[in-house]
């Protein structure tokens, strides 16, 4: 049992990319963190702005690590986007979609399909194959008077190599090209951490935020209430820890040291 400030920690929003692994390259032992979550009684919840999978992809990543997972833990940017677009349209129907295929595919779950021909809004996240017809043809689509939703703000993602651009450079692209500020789904905002702590059942106070970026993982904790704990693996420097007000709950160099008396 995990206590911050005299409060049971009953559950855990992780973030992936920076926390868990760069790439391919493991940043801790999975099987025994998620033993020790499983001992501690904290309940996990996967929380990514990277779209760039599906559930069921996370679930094979995990799956090759000896780490069973279900889909009900994970949530994406995408799968925050594609809720957020249904509160809007509740019937589905056709929607300019740009982005990687797990993008498409999980809007296609919430009932939605790509049409070129009078959409009702523009759909678009990180995609690695991004170029200036993509920006120009969504741009255009954007500026016929069509919502504009967008996966997450992140502007650099973390890799092996370094930090590498992100959804956010996309995003940048965009919203100059067509002049429209985006409707954003992903972290910081509240949206994925309130579906987190849905699916805990868990109160905020109950439950830690732990990412490695402040500006996304700690802030948006911090605004939906929750305890926060900051990890030095990924993105986020000391540097930047020492500047950032309010402080997380927990700083980390590692998320093995979130069970460290």
């Amino acid at each position: 049992m995990k206590r911050i400030s005299e409060t049971i920690i009953k559950g855990a929003i992780l973030d992936l990319d920076g926390v868990l692994w760069k790439g391919d390259q493991l940043l801790c032992d999975l099987q025994l963190l998620f033993k020790q979550f499983d001992e501690n009684k904290i309940d996990v919840i996967l929380a990514t702005n990277n779209g760039l999978r599906t559930v069921e992809q996370y679930i094979q990543k995990f799956s090759k690590i000896n780490v069973p997972i279900n889909a009900s833990q994970v949530i994406t940017s995408a799968i925050a986007t594609a809720v957020l677009v249904k509160k809007a349209f509740p019937n589905g129907g056709p929607i300019y979609i740009m982005g990687e295929q797990a993008l498409f595919s999980t809007l296609e779950e919430y009932g939605f399909f790509h049409s070129n021909e009078n959409p009702q809004a523009v759909v678009a996240g990180l995609t690695t194959k991004f170029d200036y017809e993509m920006l120009k043809n969504a741009s255009l689509t954007i500026q016929k008077g069509l919502p504009f939703y967008f996966t997450n703000p992140d502007p650099t993602f973390p890799s092996p190599e370094g930090n590498i651009p992100g959804a956010g450079t996309v995003l940048a692209a965009l919203e100059t090209a067509s002049g429209v500020k985006a409707i954003l789904a992903g972290k910081p905002l509240p949206f994925s951490f309130q579906v987190a702590m849905d699916r805990l059942g868990t109160k905020p106070e109950e439950t830690i935020v732990i990412g490695d970026r402040l500006s996304t993982d700690i802030k948006g904790g911090q605004n939906a209430g929750c305890k926060t704990a900051l990890v030095l693996s990924g993105v986020s420097t000391i540097n930047d820890y020492n500047d950032w007000h309010p402080k997380p709950d927990l700083l980390l160099n590692n998320i093995m040291d979130f069970f460290d008396d």
